[in-house]
């Protein structure tokens, strides 16, 4: 799998937070970001989308 990166802007007291957080989880940003993404729900595939109507156009 190839890996992506992300670039967030925050404030220091933001990155100060999230890496003490971090620290004292005694893991990196890297992962807390990873976990709390892997928390969200799975996105719900629209049915509509993956089977289009037939093409309806007058002839």
């Amino acid at each position: 799998m190839k890996e992506k990166s992300i670039r967030v802007r925050l404030s220091q007291k933001r990155n100060d937070k999230l890496k003490a957080h971090a620290s004292s989880k005694e893991k990196t940003v890297t992962q807390l970001v990873e976990d709390l993404i892997d928390r969200l729900p799975s996105p719900k595939i629209d049915d509509s989308l993956s089977n289009p109507l037939p093409d309806q156009s007058d002839d």
